[in-house]
């Protein structure tokens, strides 16, 4: 006699203190429900690796299939969507995990780099300077990468002692030096100049510098 199936249990959205935003989903690919997402983990694939996402209006999500497009971008389907229309309404969604799901740091001055994202870059004085949209990594350390509080071109920092002074993720600010902010020359603030895309990974323990780590730690 076969034994009668567990329910399936419905995953529970976190609450707003243990939200990790992993991904962001971008325009659809195809016709048959794929779509790209921008994934912020140093390996892009390591989405799959922490349970249910949620998006904020609590609507929950399970990655079928996905696979690598290039730099930190996937192509995935979601499970139980295969319309294309359905999938464009995905666009710009942030998709965040239960910050439960992932394993602490093991050191002090040791950051998931989705944790940094979203935080007010703020000067010793307390002025908003603007926010942190995300982290990447040219190959020679990693750098923050802030929103201005006026909008525009993004600036750039070093995520390093120097540049970095403060990390304070129970109150959502970045303490900042702006003397090392690298902001755009005039001429390329103009419509449709982008900066090259990037890979993000693990930082490597260097001299003067903080270790943030992505989310692909097993």
């Amino acid at each position: 006699m076969k034994k009668p199936r567990k329910p399936k249990v419905a995953p529970t959205m976190p609450p707003p203190e243990r939200r990790l935003v992993l991904c962001v989903v971008g325009a659809p690919h195809g016709v048959r429900g794929e779509c790209r997402v921008k994934s912020f983990t140093a390996d892009p694939l390591a989405i799959t690796d922490y349970g249910t996402l949620f998006a904020a209006d609590g609507r929950a999500f399970e990655i079928e299939q996905g696979r690598w497009l290039k730099d930190d971008m996937l192509v995935v389907r979601f499970e139980g969507m295969t319309d294309r229309d359905e999938v464009a309404k995905l666009t710009n969604t942030e998709l965040f995990v239960d910050r439960d799901n992932l394993p602490e740091t093991e050191e002090e001055d040791e950051f998931y780099h989705a944790d940094l994202i979203g935080l007010e870059a703020v000067d010793d004085a307390g002025t908003l300077i603007g926010r942190v949209d995300s982290m990447q990594n040219f190959g020679a350390g990693d750098i923050v990468e802030i929103r201005p509080v006026g909008g525009g071109q993004t600036w750039l920092l070093p995520f390093t002692k120097e540049a970095a002074l403060k990390v304070d993720l129970k109150g959502g600010k970045l303490l900042i030096d702006p003397a090392h902010l690298a902001k755009p020359e005039p001429h390329q603030e103009r419509p449709g100049y982008e900066r090259p895309p990037a890979k993000s990974g693990k930082n490597k323990p260097g001299s003067g510098h903080k270790k943030p780590i992505s989310e692909d730690k097993p």
